[in-house]
């Protein structure tokens, strides 16, 4: 068994706090890379420039180096400075063991989803976000059984989107309910929603195809 923490941090106690100032409507996601040693973010809602000069006002950036744009996203390798919230953020959350599923930051908080072994490394985890004077949130937290031997890896926001969707009829034909609508249902974007299910799929399909005894990609 495993326990999925989801967790609302400020971005005025991590990092970022300067950068929502300047881009208030900006949406940022984290990209995963055991190959990379500096994170990556995606951007959204704001133009090049504009993300550009709030990164260049950031105390928290060191560095900001756009990779890819495209007509919607925008990609970034990020170096923050030193000390800055965002490496404790990191350190304090994964310390023993626990594996990041997914990180996004909009309207000046982050919203984490994290994997820890057991309830009591995600108290451990916990308590060291508060040491440091960071405001944590623990929205939800849910614990997760081996079925014959296989562990679920969609994100709890994840099979809430698809539960909702089949809920509503989103899969019908015709139907039942728009994305939008649905989005709005769920109290978040049509962006989100759309990304959400994106690596629901991807997660789902990889699951599926993977060869017997073989360790996922996503992992």
């Amino acid at each position: 068994m495993s326990t999925i923490a989801d967790l609302r941090l400020p971005a005025a106690e991590t990092a970022l706090a300067t950068t929502f100032e300047r881009a208030p409507e900006a949406t940022f996601e984290l990209e995963s890379s055991v190959s990379k040693t500096r994170p990556s973010l995606w951007v959204s809602g704001v133009d090049s420039e504009t993300v550009a000069a709030a990164f260049e006002a950031d105390p928290s950036v060191e560095e900001a180096e756009l990779l890819v744009e495209t007509g919607s996203r925008l990609l970034y390798d990020v170096t923050f400075a030193a000390g800055a919230g965002t490496t404790h953020l990191w350190d304090d959350l994964l310390a023993d063991g626990g594996s990041l599923l997914e990180a996004r930051a909009s309207d000046g908080w982050w919203q984490v989803t994290v994997r820890y072994r057991d309830r009591d490394t995600l108290c451990d985890a916990y308590d060291r976000l508060v040491d440091r004077g960071v405001n944590a949130d623990l929205r939800r937290v849910t614990d997760v059984t081996d079925v014959e031997g296989h562990e679920t890896r969609l994100t709890p926001e994840q099979r809430e989107a698809l539960e909702a969707a089949l809920e509503y009829g989103y899969f019908e034909i015709p139907r039942g309910v728009s994305m939008e609508e649905l989005a709005e249902e769920l109290g978040i974007s049509h962006q989100a929603l759309s990304e959400r299910f994106r690596r629901a799929y991807e997660t789902l399909v990889d699951a599926e195809l993977q060869p017997a005894g073989e360790e996922s990609r996503l992992e």
